[in-house]
């Protein structure tokens, strides 16, 4: 039986002027103007902006200054004095992030703390454990300290 052939997927092109955000080729972007990365950059969080306010163009659309970029390499573009200085974390919630970071790579039968995140909701235990042999040292912690408690199996 003959494959049959695909059809392209057209590219839905549009005119720049018809574009609903303003578009800048890189080097172009106005002061005010930054990336969300750039944001995190400078130590600030997008905060009060509302959604992006320009597109930053990729590199093959400078080539093409009628067409509207489309491509998912672009970038949004958001107003830095709508930004927000970034919001720190508690040492409550920082503990608390530690903690639940060490439940997924302690094995629930060995206790072993392991350097990775085990898959305890799909095989409950780390591999080694799964399988039936002894792990090599150099992929878990040693402990320091004494468990004080095991989580229920």
């Amino acid at each position: 039986m003959p494959r049959t052939r695909r059809k392209r997927s057209e590219v839905v092109r549009v005119p720049r002027s018809d574009a609903l955000l303003p578009e800048y080729d890189r080097g172009t972007v106005p002061e005010g103007l930054v990336t969300r990365r750039a944001l995190r950059d400078m130590g600030l969080s997008p905060g009060g902006n509302r959604g992006p306010v320009a597109i930053l163009r990729c590199r093959l659309c400078a080539t093409r200054p009628q067409w509207s970029c489309r491509h998912p390499t672009r970038g949004f573009l958001l107003r830095v004095d709508l930004a927000r200085p970034k919001r720190i974390p508690t040492l409550a919630q920082e503990l608390a992030l530690d903690r639940a970071m060490a439940a997924r790579s302690t094995c629930s039968r060995c206790s072993r703390r392991y350097y990775y995140c085990l898959p305890l909701h799909t095989v409950g235990s780390c591999d080694p454990c799964a399988q039936g042999y002894e792990p090599s040292p150099d992929t878990y912690f040693t402990p320091t300290a004494p468990v004080t408690h095991r989580l229920a199996a």
